[in-house]
């Protein structure tokens, strides 16, 4: 005697695999910046200092990170104070990046202290994964569009944590630094 078999599917029989809806992210401390204060606007650097160090990496993806983010903070705690919402800017690199992160009133005799000077043309973008080699092209084409030649470095200040990165569309801030303001080429 032969049963008819039926197949059921695994969702049906364990209750498996159902559709759940995410849970709302937790709140988390980083920081939001306006567009309108950010998205493709120049800012005068000539007053800002920075803590800077260098992080091994591997591909261009840092190495302890969070390790050597502690030892950048107690860097800039030792020669100033840290803004509440301070910029952490990471610069490129396959084997090391170096990494800012934004100090006052600091003591700028210190070695690892540095005052860029110049100016900034920032653009406040969501950089979802595989997109920031993209993104910094753009950017440094866009700068040299209104600038007539190339940035000295392009940053990134990614704004979101990994709580907060898919519900911010992982909001980054890209940074095209001119050590000396160029000049606007006539319109």
């Amino acid at each position: 005697m032969t049963e008819e078999r039926r197949r059921v599917p695994i969702e049906q029989a364990t209750g498996r695999g159902r559709p759940s809806t995410p849970p709302d992210p937790e709140p988390c401390d980083c920081p939001r910046l306006d567009p309108y204060e950010w998205d493709e606007v120049e800012s005068d650097w000539s007053d800002i200092a920075f803590a800077k160090i260098g992080i091994p990496a591997f591909f261009g993806v840092p190495i302890a990170f969070w390790t050597n983010r502690r030892r950048l903070v107690a860097k800039a705690e030792a020669a100033g104070t840290v803004p509440e919402d301070a910029m952490l800017l990471m610069g490129p690199g396959r084997i090391r990046r170096p990494v800012m992160l934004e100090v006052e009133d600091a003591d700028t005799s210190r070695r690892d202290i540095v005052t860029p000077g110049g100016v900034v043309f920032t653009r406040l973008l969501p950089a979802p994964w595989g997109q920031m080699r993209t993104l910094v092209k753009e950017t440094r084409d866009m700068a040299r569009e209104r600038y007539g030649r190339n940035p000295r470095r392009v940053w990134v200040w990614y704004l979101t944590c990994q709580t907060c990165s898919s519900a911010r569309d992982y909001e980054t801030l890209f940074v095209a630094h001119y050590p000396k303001r160029p000049e606007t080429p006539p319109a």
